[in-house]
């Protein structure tokens, strides 16, 4: 039995990162990151079967989330993508890390996919859940259909004074309500969200929250050290490490695309694409064995 109850710490040049650590620690790495609005619990259905296959599982909060905490209390707390990847790095330098494989869905997918692209040296395999997550942050997108930009709401909400008081508020609430829409055949119960909800009190949440979802739109700026990554982000780069995209077959933000070759094109070296039956938008929490299937068998 793995006993989930303790954080472990590794401070890097920004964060001092809360995470966990499973397994036999001479065993190849493997690190899995969540996204919003979720925390480290969402993995906990994948860990097992990666220890017992002899691997070390790490698996960090990300920046506003848990027990992760600023260094600097005064610092600007800005979650661009490039900010949210370059976590993902220092991390596993702080560790002494030089490869490792990973997993991530939602921002975790995006850190994951990013880190990839900058640094493929670093990067044995990558799970993809949700496929290619990369943004462009440095032209103004088209409006999209009614359909999604509803879907869209949130990203919105937080857009506008109202948004952060109303995340201030009832951040608990919200997250919520955005886990059953966006697995909306799936089941919370009180118990599975007991257990992720005190990761929403980290004190920087809020200021996390909103500077992502504004600057992805183009309202809030970025940190200078991050202009230049920004703009090569915005060229799409393809994502060359060997990748299995995993995509929920029940996701509430959209069926997926029956239609393989917008993966093909982003990750030349896919070895799998999959649509994942039983899965929502959070695919780890409802098909952890699909997740811990597809690392194996790329590792």
């Amino acid at each position: 039995m793995i006993d989930f109850s303790s954080d472990r710490f590794i401070k890097t040049p920004v964060l001092n990162i809360g995470y966990g650590d499973y397994g036999d620690g001479s065993g190849f790495p493997i690190m899995l990151l969540h996204g919003f609005p979720y925390d480290v619990r969402s993995w906990d259905g994948v860990v097992p079967p990666l220890v017992e296959a002899g691997f070390r599982v790490l698996v960090p909060y990300i920046r506003g989330y848990g027990s992760t905490s600023f260094l600097d209390p005064a610092a600007p707390k800005m979650a661009e993508q490039a900010a949210i990847a370059q976590d993902v790095v220092d991390f596993a330098e702080a560790l002494g890390i030089s490869q490792f494989a990973m997993a991530g869905f939602d921002w975790g997918n995006r850190a994951a996919c990013i880190t990839s692209i900058l640094h493929p040296e670093m990067v044995k395999a990558q799970v993809a859940i949700g496929g290619y997550s990369v943004q462009n942050t440095i032209e103004k997108e088209e409006p999209a259909s009614a359909l999604r930009e509803a879907r869209l709401w949130y990203q919105w909400y937080f857009n506008t004074e109202q948004g952060k008081v109303g995340l201030e508020k009832n951040r608990r609430d919200i997250v919520r309500h955005l886990w059953e829409s966006w697995a909306p055949k799936w089941e919370y119960t009180d118990e599975a969200f007991n257990k992720s909800a005190p990761s929403f009190d980290n004190p920087d949440f809020v200021d996390i929250t909103l500077h992502s979802y504004r600057h992805r739109h183009m309202n809030a700026p970025g940190e200078e050290r991050f202009f230049a990554v920004e703009r090569e982000l915005a060229k799409g780069p393809p994502i060359l490490v060997p990748t299995i995209v995993l995509r929920g077959a029940d996701s509430g933000l959209g069926a997926p695309s029956e239609d393989p070759s917008e993966d093909q094109r982003d990750f030349p070296n896919l070895v799998a694409r999959r649509i994942v039956s039983g899965a929502g938008h959070d695919l780890p929490v409802q098909r952890p064995d699909a997740v811990s299937a597809a690392l194996i068998e790329l590792l």
